[in-house]
């Protein structure tokens, strides 16, 4: 600290400097202390001005994986055509009147396998059902239980193993011992067997029946990811710190591994809608007055030869709509995983 008794210079200009904390009013003759003071007061108007910027820019807000995911799903055509092609079968199934303002189960068996006329493109069926009405309609069925049977498999799948890779132990061994078990069963064959003895028409059954051999590819993935997230830094820290069990799985756990277990059930639905066709093609899946596109399939194999359009419009949005479905699966994977970028 200067010396108070210190003599001040000529003017009574300090050559050592104000002292700490001492206000430094300008002179206004044009010294040196008003030269500094100007040249600070710039220097302090270009730092506010200024924005904090990066090696190549302005400094963006760090994202999380969620919102890196959503950034990349935008710039995906493949996204974006998938998901217009999922929204518009979502909305005919639930309002199909929109488009066909038929009857699907009116028929006219003196139209029997007639093929295109005026108000009806897709031509008629072998009861001389309007094959348009009965395709537009079909897919309320078709997107219940892929729908349906995808939730109830991703919840029970990823709820099993997740507790089973948490806590491990016998739970774990014995869930995988299940999951083996079920992993056994040949999905055609466990289909036959299980539907045949059930009367239902509705989805229920087949929503039950694809559950039941579904969950088990859920829980190995979840079981998975759960073992690898435990194992981070900040699971321990939480651990450290005194959380519990079910805050540590809730929290910290659960949110960071259920990005595999969404991109499964994303691609398994239209796994399991093509499944429920099948089954209804065997005869054990939906059954009528259910009106669905692997019941119609099953009516016009036989007819084929005569008549190819019964079975080419059923066909064709079965298949659209399993691809459609795989290919948003594919590009969530891709936007989720940030080794495929």
């Amino acid at each position: 600290m200067p010396d108070p008794e210190r003599p001040a210079g000529p003017g009574g200009y300090d050559p050592v400097g104000p002292r700490p904390r001492e206000a430094v009013s300008p002179t206004g003759q044009g010294g040196p202390i008003d030269l500094a003071i100007e040249e600070a007061e710039s220097v302090e108007g270009i730092e506010k001005d200024a924005e904090p910027r990066g090696p190549a820019g302005p400094k963006e807000k760090a994202r999380s994986l969620w919102s890196d995911a959503w950034h990349e799903l935008r710039r995906n055509p493949v996204f974006i055509i998938s998901s217009l092609m999922i929204l518009f079968l979502i909305v005919i199934s639930i309002w199909p009147q929109l488009i066909a303002s038929g009857d699907p189960l009116h028929c006219e068996l003196s139209k029997s396998q007639q093929g295109s006329a005026p108000g009806h493109p897709f031509g008629y069926d072998t009861q001389g059902c309007d094959v348009y009405t009965r395709t537009v309609y079909g897919a309320r069925a078709s997107i219940t239980v892929g729908v349906c049977a995808t939730l109830g498999a991703a919840l029970l799948g990823s709820a099993l193993g997740g507790l089973a890779g948490f806590f491990g132990s016998w739970g774990d061994a014995l869930l995988s011992r299940v999951a083996d078990i079920f992993f056994g069963i040949p999905v055609v064959l466990g289909g036959l067997v299980f539907l045949s003895v059930v009367t239902s028409t509705t989805v229920w059954p087949v929503v039950g029946f694809i559950v039941l051999l579904g969950w088990p590819q859920v829980a190995r993935i979840a079981r998975g990811s759960v073992i690898t997230a435990k194992q981070n830094d900040y699971v321990q820290a939480a651990r450290a710190l005194g959380a519990g069990n079910g805050r540590m799985l809730l929290r910290h756990v659960a949110p960071n591994a259920v990005a595999p277990v969404i991109v499964v059930a994303t691609i398994a639905l239209g796994t399991y809608i093509a499944l429920e066709a099948t089954l209804s093609f065997l005869g054990v899946g939906l059954r009528p007055p259910t009106v669905s596109w692997g019941i119609d399939i099953s009516n016009a194999a036989s007819q084929i030869r005569n008549a190819p359009h019964m079975l080419l419009y059923p066909a064709g949005a079965l298949s659209l709509t399993v691809l459609a479905f795989i290919m948003l699966g594919d590009a969530v994977r891709d936007a989720l995983d940030p080794k495929l970028r």
